[in-house]
């Protein structure tokens, strides 16, 4: 551990390292638009209305919410209150979250194994294709892996004086981990309880029970939002969408949850299941299987460096076997190997709704793992052993790199030769001992050409929808709920609206894109995909009724057969509109004027 004044040249490496995943991740960084228009729409509600924002609210008129808690949206949404409602206010966040993430990690894996491990892990994680994705978009993750590096860190410095207050910042930051994206955020409390309950330097009662009041804060600050929510009166409140009875938990547990895990289709009134797309047969995730992180889908994601992870783990614990309970290098490699580990299992065999940009939470754990066990067999050097286990971890990087590129034969071709060419001459430089730095640039270099040059390639690259994949080509992946290609003349028409919404559309992948073209409040009705009863049919008479609606449009995405259009309450409100209210083409689209029977 360090804990001393950094010499200048740590402190240099840091500032290189936090200012180049400043450039990596916020150049140009409005390339992609509105990103999801689904969670764009949200936070241009919050940026119209204090109730819409706290609430996650798909419209300032807090219908019905987005199907995740709003952690990301108040983030983004107090920007774009800031700085005015724009794709940069909305994504900088995001890009931030990113070089925090990468700040902290370097400070979490600093403490126990040195400078230059922690350095490595935060290149590592900077340079991760996935993380470039997901640190650019407006999708909760980013702010999911900046509270659970800073739960790791916590952690980290928990289990040097077994510090209660420390441990209680770790399960604050899962707690509000829980905001951003649910149980998806605990899928890191075992690897911290293994890791403290065995190496923190306390007593085995005193571990305990300091566990136990960490669980304490895990539920205090995940619950006290989801308590007000339950409080607050149901009539007062947007349906809780993707829930099937108006309830956080149920979405928590449900949809979000279990569904997750062992598959459920989306929750709510006659819910549809999500769409499946060519190019895996399997849905969004492709076949459950311990392989799944390596297929075509996920491979090119977080997976470069997880042979690597998977070995240097296992050496890593075999050369600390004899070493006191208290080790902090086998403490380290508990706490971001099993955090590995954990999350590999649940996304291979997860036969619920994943999408590959889920494996960015995989992303500091296998960084933290390479660094860690890396930097400890270069420490060990002089002995064959630690060598071989290097060369072990560079070949089987160097061919899956090269296997991962070969996806993408008609992509700078060169860089999987080099890589290869580069990474015999490392593995060979490794084996025989010789020139050490000359080895160490020539093994990171042969490691990381690949990764890195897909990174800079995804950052480069728009990404829209809600299926966004890494990479300078998606091999045919078809995504959902792109944005809608711009309907002018609809745009026109609502922008001249004083109503409450100038429009309602079924689902808020069809909603999202009037909203955010127009610059007007949209009501998504039926939420995420159509599926959620909200409004009720009376609920939307009476809006109508009151003259709170102008438009109801019929757009080519959904019609009567689109999600949720032809049945449940979206499609008994459709049905009711078509009845009652005569339609005109605007754009290509069908529009109602409510306000005209």
């Amino acid at each position: 551990m360090t804990t001393a004044v950094a010499p200048r040249w740590v402190r240099l490496a840091v500032a290189v390292l936090l200012l180049g995943t400043a450039a990596l991740y916020l150049t140009n960084v409005a390339i992609s638009g509105w990103g999801n228009d689904f969670y764009a729409m949200a936070v241009q509600a919050g940026t119209w209305d204090w109730k819409a924002w706290f609430f996650g609210s798909l419209d300032p008129g807090n219908v019905v919410t987005v199907d995740k808690p709003p952690l990301s949206l108040w983030v983004m949404g107090l920007s774009g209150r800031l700085f005015g409602f724009s794709s940069w206010s909305m994504l900088v966040p995001d890009a931030l979250a990113g070089v925090g993430s990468v700040g902290l990690l370097y400070l979490a894996v600093r403490r126990f194994s040195g400078p230059v491990a922690g350095l490595l892990a935060g290149a590592l994680l900077a340079l991760t294709p996935v993380a470039a994705l997901m640190f650019r978009f407006n999708n909760p993750d980013a702010f999911l892996v900046l509270l659970l590096v800073a739960g790791g860190y916590f952690l980290v410095r928990a289990l040097e004086t077994a510090s209660t207050k420390w441990l209680l910042l770790s399960g604050v930051a899962i707690g509000f981990g829980f905001l951003d994206k649910m149980l998806q955020a605990f899928l890191v409390l075992p690897a911290f309880v293994l890791a403290y309950a065995v190496a923190a330097p306390t007593s085995l009662g005193r571990r305990m029970w300091q566990l136990l009041a960490a669980a304490g804060a895990v539920v205090v600050s995940a619950g006290w939002w989801v308590l007000a929510v339950a409080l607050w009166p149901v009539a007062d409140r947007p349906y809780i969408s993707g829930s099937t009875n108006n309830s956080v938990l149920e979405l928590a547990f449900g949809y979000n949850g279990l569904g997750r895990i062992f598959g459920q289709s989306h929750g709510g009134d006659a819910r549809p299941k999500m769409p499946e797309f060519s190019g895996a047969g399997h849905g969004f995730g492709g076949q459950a299987g311990l392989t799944r992180l390596f297929t075509e889908q996920f491979g090119g994601e977080a997976s470069w460096l997880l042979p690597a992870a998977l070995i240097g783990l296992v050496a890593g614990l075999w050369f600390t076997r004899r070493a006191p309970r208290t080790d902090r290098t086998r403490a380290a490699l508990l706490l971001w190997g099993a955090w590995t580990m954990l999350s590999v299992l649940v996304f291979s065999y997860m036969s619920g709704i994943i999408h590959p940009y889920y494996t960015v939470a995989l992303a500091p754990g296998i960084a933290a793992t390479v660094a860690i066990s890396a930097t400890e067999l270069w420490r060990g050097r002089a002995y064959l052993a630690p060598r071989a286990v290097l060369a072990v971890m560079l070949a089987a990087t160097v061919a899956w790199s090269f296997v991962l590129l070969q996806r993408t034969p008609s992509w700078q071709p060169w860089v999987r030769y080099s890589v290869l060419v580069l990474g015999v001459l490392g593995v060979f430089a490794l084996l025989i001992g010789t020139a050490r730095r000359a080895v160490a640039v020539l093994a990171l270099v042969a490691a990381l050409l690949g990764m890195a040059s897909f990174t800079v390639a995804t950052a480069s690259t728009a990404h829209t929808g809600g299926s966004p994949a890494s990479g300078p080509q998606h091999k045919g992946r078809i995504g959902f709920g792109g944005p809608q290609q711009s309907n002018v003349e609809l745009n026109r028409l609502l922008e001249s609206t004083t109503t409450k919404w100038a429009a309602a559309e079924t689902g808020a992948m069809q909603a999202a894109g009037l909203a955010l073209g127009s610059g007007k409040p949209v009501l998504a009705v039926g939420g995420f995909s159509g599926g959620d009863p909200a409004p009720t049919l009376a609920q939307f008479q009476q809006y109508v009724a009151s003259g709170e609606i102008h438009y109801f449009v019929v757009g080519a995405r959904n019609g009567r057969g689109g999600p949720g259009g032809s049945r449940g309450t979206s499609g008994r409100i459709t049905a009711w509109v078509e009845q009652h209210f005569h339609p005109t083409t605007v754009g290509g689209a069908k529009v109602y004027d409510l306000t005209q029977k």
